[in-house]
C-alpha cells in the first residue's frame, strides 16, 4: 500500500548526533527522539506509550531506553517493550547517507489492529489503562462497538473457572445503554464494561467446556429434561454437555432460553434472583455478538444455577408464612390459567384488572392475595409478559419509596427484586413458557417480602403537580450528585423536569453519564439499565417517570464514589487525543 512506501527525510548530522548522544526533532508533528548508542543510530517516538512521558529523558544501556516517570522498559532497536502495561513505543527506520541522518516518517502500522491486540491484553492482564486506550482508537470515527465488546464477552466466558459473573453482566449493561448515551460517552461506558471483565477474571483459572454429545441430532425436549435433572442435582458437568448438545442440534436462542429459564424458575429465587438476570443478559449478549458464541456464553451459566441457593430452603420464604406453599399450589392452578387466558386473548374476550388495581395488592400485606390475583389475571387474558412488567413496576416502586432510614445494604434487597422481576418479563417476552412464567409469582413474594423497607414510605414526588416555566438544567442534577445522599432531592429534581415537559432523551442521556462518572457498582449498574429497560418498553410518562425516579434515587445514594475509574479513563483519553499528561513545575 502507498502508506507504507518508505518516506525519508532528512533530519540531523550524525556528528551532531554523536556529539550529544541524542536529541529530538520535529517530523510530520510528532517529536521523534534519536539515540546514537553502541555506534548505531536509533529513532522512536518521544513520547513514552504509557502516559507520554518525554522518552528523551529516560536512559539507555544494553539497548534498553527506560522511561524515568513509571520505569516502562523498551528495546531500542524494535521498540518493544517489556513492560506490557506500557505497549510497544513506534520506531522509525533510520539510514545514515554521507553524514547526514535520514528517518523513515512513513506509518507501517495498522493502528485498528494493534489496539485489538493491545484490548487483549489489557483483558488478560487487567490494564484498565490499556483498556482504555485501546476502546478510544477502536470506536473511533464511527467504528462499531459491536467487535470490542465481542472481544470482551469471549474472553469473560473462557476465562472465569465459575463462569458467568458480574463482569460479564455489565458489559452488556453498558452495550444496552450505548444507544441513550451522547456519542462522547459510549468509548467511556464501553471502556467501563470491558474493564469489569478484565477485573472479574483476574486471579481465576480458565473454564474448558465439554463436548457434546457423539449424536448431533439428539432430541431438544430430551435435552431439557436431563438439564433440568442435572440442575436439580447440582451436576454442572453434565448440564454443560446437554447444553452444548442442544447448541449444536440447531437449537435457536428461543429454545435454549426456554431450557434455561425452566432450570432457573425450577426453584425459587435462585441466589436473590442473579441466575435469572444473567441468563436474560446472556441472551441479549448473543443477541450482539452472534450465536456462534453461544456455547461458550451459555454454558457459563451453568456453575451459577448448579451452585444456587434456593429460597424454599430459606427461613423468610416459609416462616411466618410459608411463601413456598403458597407459590406451590398457585403452580398448580397455573397450566389451566395460562390455557384459560390465551383463549381468551384469541377470542377478544378480555376484561382486564388494571395496572393499579395489580400493584395495590402486591404492595399489600397479604401475599395469598397477591398470588390470587396473579392467577385471575392470566385467566382474564393478561399476556404473561404484560403481568411481569405490572410486577416489575411493583418492584420499582419499592425503590422509590425506599426510606433512607433503613441501613444502606437494604437498597440492594429491593434492587435484586426488581432486576429479577425485569429478567423474567424480558425472558417472557423472548421465549414464554409454563415454567418461565413461575418467576412472576417468585418476583411477587419477593415484592412482599420487601415491603418493610417502604416503612414508612418515601413520598414519591409528583409527576404532573404545578409545572415550573421551563425545565431546570441538567446541571443542577450533575450538582446534586455531586454531593452524599442527596436521594430525595435528585427523586424530586427528576419529577420536575418531567412535569416541566423535559425531553426524554437528554435526561436518560445525562443519567447515563452520571453513572459513568463514578467508580463501578454491580447493583447500581443494574439498577440503571433494568429502569432504563423498562422506560423504553411504555409510553405511559406515570410509568416512565417512577421507573426513573427509582433509578436515580438508587444513584444518588451510591454517589459520589472516589471516581478512580474516570481518572483512568480521562488518562486515556488525553492520550489520545495527544495532550501532554507530563507536567513540569
Amino acid at each position: 500500500m502507498a502508506q507504507n512506501e518508505a518516506r525519508f527525510v532528512r533530519v540531523a548530522t550524525l556528528q551532531e548526533l554523536q556529539s550529544r548522544g541524542y536529541m529530538t526533532v520535529q517530523l510530520n508533528g510528532n517529536t521523534v527522539a534519536l539515540f546514537y548508542h553502541q555506534d548505531r543510530v536509533y529513532a522512536v517516538d518521544n513520547r513514552c506509550p504509557h502516559m507520554g512521558f518525554p522518552l528523551d529523558r529516560g536512559t539507555v544501556r544494553d539497548g534498553i531506553l527506560t522511561c524515568h516517570w513509571h520505569h516502562a522498559r523498551f528495546d531500542l532497536a524494535s521498540g518493544g517493550t517489556f513492560d506490557q502495561w506500557a505497549d510497544d513505543v513506534r520506531k522509525f527506520p533510520v539510514e545514515v547517507r554521507d553524514g547526514a541522518i535520514w528517518v523513515d516518517v512513513a506509518p507501517h502500522m495498522d493502528v485498528v489492529a494493534h489496539q485489538q491486540e493491545r484490548l487483549r491484553v489489557g483483558l488478560e492482564r487487567n490494564i484498565s489503562l490499556v483498556i482504555g486506550k485501546a476502546v478510544l482508537t477502536l470506536l473511533e470515527e464511527g467504528r462499531s462497538p459491536v467487535e470490542p465488546f465481542r472481544t470482551g464477552l469471549e474472553f469473560g466466558a473462557r476465562y472465569r473457572e465459575m463462569g458467568w459473573g458480574q463482569g460479564l453482566t455489565m458489559l452488556v449493561c453498558f452495550m444496552n445503554l450505548l444507544p441513550v448515551l451522547e456519542t462522547e460517552d459510549r468509548p467511556r461506558a464501553l471502556f467501563h464494561g470491558l474493564a469489569a471483565v478484565a477485573q472479574d477474571t483476574a486471579g481465576h483459572a480458565p473454564r474448558f467446556t465439554v463436548p457434546p454429545l457423539p449424536d448431533d441430532n439428539a432430541d431438544l425436549a430430551t435435552l431439557k429434561r436431563w438439564f433440568r435433572q442435572f440442575i436439580e442435582v447440582r451436576d454442572a458437568e453434565g448440564a454443560e454437555r446437554c447444553i452444548v448438545s442442544a447448541v449444536r442440534a440447531g437449537a435457536d436462542h428461543r429454545q435454549m432460553a426456554d431450557m434455561l429459564f425452566a432450570a432457573v424458575t425450577d426453584h425459587r429465587y435462585i441466589s436473590t434472583g442473579h441466575p435469572a438476570d444473567f441468563t436474560n443478559k446472556a441472551l441479549e449478549a448473543l443477541d450482539l455478538a452472534g450465536w456462534e458464541l453461544a456455547e461458550p456464553v451459555l454454558t457459563s451459566l451453568v456453575r451459577g444455577y448448579a451452585d444456587a441457593s434456593r429460597m424454599e430452603e430459606s427461613n423468610a420464604w416459609r416462616y411466618p408464612i410459608d411463601l413456598v406453599q403458597i407459590l406451590e399450589h398457585s403452580f398448580d392452578h397455573l397450566p389451566e390459567a395460562l390455557e384459560v387466558g390465551q383463549v381468551r386473548r384469541q377470542n377478544g374476550r378480555m376484561a382486564l384488572p388494571t395496572r393499579d388495581e395489580l400493584v395495590a395488592v402486591l404492595l399489600d400485606d397479604d401475599p395469598q392475595a397477591s398470588a390470587d390475583a396473579l392467577l385471575d389475571a392470566l385467566r382474564r387474558g393478561m399476556a404473561p409478559d404484560a403481568l411481569a412488567g405490572v410486577v416489575t413496576y411493583a418492584a420499582a416502586l419499592r425503590i422509590a419509596r425506599f426510606h433512607t432510614s433503613n441501613e444502606f445494604g437494604d437498597w440492594d434487597t429491593a434492587l435484586h427484586t426488581f432486576t429479577f422481576a425485569n429478567a423474567i418479563q424480558q425472558g417472557l417476552r423472548r421465549a414464554p413458557s409454563p415454567e418461565l412464567a413461575r418467576g412472576i409469582f417468585d418476583a411477587a413474594m419477593s415484592v412482599y417480602l420487601d415491603r418493610f423497607l417502604n416503612i414508612p414510605p418515601a413520598r414519591i414526588p409528583a409527576l404532573n403537580g404545578q409545572r415550573p416555566t421551563q425545565p431546570p438544567a441538567l446541571s443542577e442534577l450533575t450538582a446534586l450528585l455531586d454531593r452524599q445522599q442527596q436521594v430525595n432531592q435528585a427523586a424530586q429534581w427528576v419529577a420536575e423536569y418531567l412535569a416541566s415537559g423535559g425531553s426524554l432523551p437528554p435526561l436518560l442521556a445525562q443519567m447515563g453519564r452520571l453513572l459513568l462518572r463514578e467508580d463501578r457498582d454491580f447493583h447500581t449498574i443494574q439498577t440503571m439499565e433494568a429502569a432504563f429497560r423498562q422506560v423504553s418498553q411504555t409510553d405511559d410518562p406515570t410509568l416512565q417517570g417512577h421507573f426513573l425516579i427509582a433509578a436515580i434515587r438508587y444513584l444518588a445514594a451510591h454517589s459520589p464514589t472516589v471516581r478512580s475509574q474516570g481518572q483512568t479513563y480521562q488518562i486515556a483519553y488525553r492520550l489520545h487525543k495527544g495532550e501532554r499528561i507530563f507536567e513540569e513545575a
